[in-house]
């Protein structure tokens, strides 16, 4: 083959490479058979999150349902559940939600094998999105936020890079993120063009200089 000829790569199916992620452990492990990364188990990224988060749950005067889409190793989820009317815990790879749904009990808990871009949603008052869009492609998102807009409220966490950047360069979907191509995603800027009602940054933490930040936005869509 003539070594000038350049392939186009040819994006692997989203639960397929999700999959692979959690068997091959290619956001680390903490040897359970499941791990979703630091970014769900680091205590310095961890508490301050679930501080706002738990906050804004615990600010109805009658507990809210949540759907968590890419809930994971459920690291996080499992401190949200007591602030909840219903907890929906969503993600692409069965054998993650098979386990879940084994270790994980609650009276208001309930877990889903879903491909967030192409099943239907469950229902809910808020839903939570963390490091999720982040890893997928601009089509998929797009599929996506279509659906988000049944929610009245969005709690979404996105790694961005430091300062300025060009927004929403398209990716293949899988493990890596558009901070690589000094780009993130802004679901208010094209090609998204999301539209809300009002928006509130809730946490920003630093990512230890050139690795970015890590924002958690609140959008209320109605």
């Amino acid at each position: 083959m003539n070594p000038k000829i350049k392939r186009n790569k040819k994006p692997w199916p989203t639960k397929d490479a999700m999959t692979q992620i959690y068997e091959q452990h290619l956001w680390g492990t903490n040897h359970k058979p499941f791990y979703s990364g630091e970014g769900s188990h680091n205590p310095t990224l961890v508490k301050p999150y679930l501080h706002v988060v738990q906050a804004f749950l615990k600010s109805f005067k009658a507990p809210i349902s949540v759907c968590d889409l890419g809930c994971g190793d459920f690291n996080i989820g499992k401190e949200l559940v007591k602030y909840s009317q219903k907890y929906i815990g969503v993600d692409i790879v069965e054998s993650l939600i098979d386990y879940n749904t084994k270790h994980f009990k609650a009276s208001n808990l309930a877990f889903l094998c879903l491909d967030i871009a192409k099943d239907d949603l469950p229902k809910a008052d808020v839903v939570i999105v963390r490091q999720v869009l982040q890893h997928l492609s601009n089509t998929e998102i797009t599929a996506i936020l279509k659906k988000l807009t049944q929610y009245k409220y969005i709690l979404l966490t996105e790694h961005l890079p430091n300062g300025t950047f060009a927004p929403n360069k398209d990716i293949i979907s899988g493990q890596g993120i558009r901070n690589k191509k000094q780009s993130g995603l802004n679901i208010l800027k094209p090609p998204f063009n999301f539209q809300i009602v009002a928006k509130k940054e809730l946490l920003s933490m630093d990512l230890d200089g050139k690795k970015g930040v890590l924002n958690t936005t609140l959008y209320q869509v109605f």
